[in-house]
């Protein structure tokens, strides 16, 4: 058998359901959830399940030493929550350029943030939620402690990262990441059963003190005492003085729909700025509109790395950069042909994503992360916590409004997005991948609403991918027509050999009579569960 080899198209519907649906990038994470709903709970506890669920089912992208946000349509409005950390107190730029860094290294001790993903889910039940955290734990307490066998997609990415790692991590520090993800010298293969008695029992002990220890108890302590032993700056007090944060959620309207993301630290107002300079030109299926997307874009990246960090140090205020007059400021600088990126400012004034919905109207876009893959490349001894690496995206130029700082959070990438019309839901969406994720929500909202195409058609659609300068990525199924016509423009377009960084989305939208329609990632092993 061939688990990667399909010679003929293959074709997914999209899947209506009336009582609950949970769509996710992997089949026994959606499962959890679902069944978390048949058994009387609501849309976000059965978040929360997916979500620990995907800790095991998919540790090549997420984790419990990660983190989270969500949007959250329940009691008739939209709730933010930001479940990011920040860099440990003590860090400084100076102590990571001491140790012979001229930017801040992906892997090891220095670009490790506190956690966010754990207090992410227990607030949401806190607040939101009507099961314990124990009952939406217990599904990802068996699988860790029973095993599965792992999916195509798992599989091979688990492989890729054994691959690399395996010549890259070295020393004491990364000896338990091959402990616990290679316990037999290898990465398990797709179908093989990988099961982890440690994630067992931490998850297991985070349910029991509804995530105090995680923070305030023993894992905080082992969690502070394993990092600090190999020389990182991550402390009891760090994780002690952690909470997430309920945001005021932002939003433009794009043709007559209001398109909801995340403030900063999170990218989504890059999304917002891309879509609110393309909302004034009316759609047509041709080259010209979709140069405009990408020159638009390449034009809101630059201006959203120029501006975005944790809000407290920002210069500019989200209203600021969503004004109406900057948005059109942004489109009028689109040019017919290919230009370099420019930043512009207004004037002064690996991923795992999930979206679960339920018959009570309640609806929940959740993105959780260690953002590169297995993270930091630590695994806290004798827990299973694999630590995110989240921290590498801050700078060391000491001016860069991105700078590293003690207590700062860094511009993040994880985004889940929500589209509501006339103060209703209309869908909850996201697209997982790092810098990709702003591209995949502006292709996905055209999809939705320009071309008017169910989620499973607007996850199928053919994507691009800018990548720097002029340069963007288009898959293998993209049309070779358009790609010319791109080059005739002045891109410099590349197909990409797989699908693997263009990002993986869910989809659930809500009829007018309350019917729920989702849509899944064809690019991985996702799953809509649906009752």
């Amino acid at each position: 058998m061939k688990p990667l080899h399909y010679p003929n198209p293959s074709i997914r519907h999209a899947v209506y359901a009336a009582n609950g649906m949970v769509a996710t990038s992997q089949h026994l994470a959606a499962q959890a959830g679902l069944d978390i709903i048949k058994q009387g709970g609501n849309a976000i506890d059965a978040a929360v399940a997916t979500a620990a669920c995907l800790t095991v089912v998919e540790p090549t992208s997420n984790g419990i030493g990660g983190d989270a946000f969500a949007l959250v349509w329940s009691k008739g409005k939209l709730h933010a929550l930001n479940g990011s950390g920040s860099a440990p107190k003590n860090i400084t730029i100076d102590a990571v350029k001491a140790a012979g860094h001229k930017t801040m290294p992906i892997f090891g001790v220095f670009p490790i943030t506190t956690p966010g993903a754990v207090g992410v889910w227990a607030e949401l039940l806190k607040e939101l939620g009507t099961f314990t955290l124990p009952q939406c734990l217990a599904p990802a307490i068996e699988y860790a402690q029973r095993g599965y066998p792992l999916s195509p997609a798992l599989g091979n990415g688990w492989g890729r990262a054994f691959a690399r790692f395996k010549d890259i991590f070295k020393g004491e520090q990364y000896e338990n990441w091959f402990t616990t993800f290679a316990p037999d010298g290898k990465a398990p293969g797709i179908g093989e059963i990988w099961n982890s008695p440690d994630h067992a029992k931490t998850l297991q002990e985070i349910g029991e003190t509804n995530g105090e220890s995680f923070y305030r108890g023993s894992l905080a302590e082992k969690m502070a005492d394993f990092v600090q032993k190999h020389g990182g700056y991550l402390t009891k007090e760090d994780l002690a003085g952690y909470s997430p944060e309920w945001v005021q959620p932002i939003s433009i309207n794009y043709k007559g729909y209001d398109i909801w993301e995340m403030p900063p630290n999170g990218q989504g107002v890059v999304a917002l700025l891309a879509l609110g300079a393309m909302r004034d030109f009316p759609y047509e299926n041709s080259i010209k509109y979709l140069h405009k997307q990408i020159e638009a874009m390449k034009l809101s990246f630059a201006t959203g790395k120029a501006t975005i960090t944790d809000s407290k140090f920002m210069k500019y205020s989200c209203q600021e950069l969503l004004n109406p007059e900057f948005l059109k400021e942004i489109a009028a600088a689109i040019e017919p042909v290919a230009t370099m990126p420019k930043e512009l400012t207004p004037n002064k004034g690996g991923t795992v994503y999930l979206t679960t919905a339920d018959g009570q109207g309640n609806m929940v876009s959740f993105i959780q992360s260690n953002y590169m893959g297995f993270g930091c490349g630590l695994v806290v001894p004798g827990t299973g916590i694999s630590i995110q690496n989240r921290g590498c995206d801050f700078s060391l130029d000491p001016h860069h409004i991105n700078a590293l700082a003690g207590g700062k959070r860094t511009y993040h990438t994880i985004i889940p997005g929500f589209i509501t019309k006339d103060d209703s839901p209309v869908a909850s969406f996201g697209v997982m991948g790092g810098y990709m994720q702003p591209q995949g929500h502006l292709q996905v909202v055209s999809g939705l609403i320009d071309q008017e195409l169910n989620p499973q058609a607007a996850l199928d659609a053919p994507r691009w991918r800018w990548v720097s300068d002029n340069h963007i990525e288009v898959e293998h199924s993209f049309p070779k027509s358009t790609a010319k016509e791109l080059v005739a423009l002045g891109h410099r377009v590349t197909v990409a050999l797989d699908s693997t960084d263009f990002g993986r989305g869910q989809i659930i939208m809500r009829s007018n009579n309350g019917t729920l329609v989702g849509g899944c990632e064809p690019r991985t092993d996702s799953a809509v569960a649906c009752w």
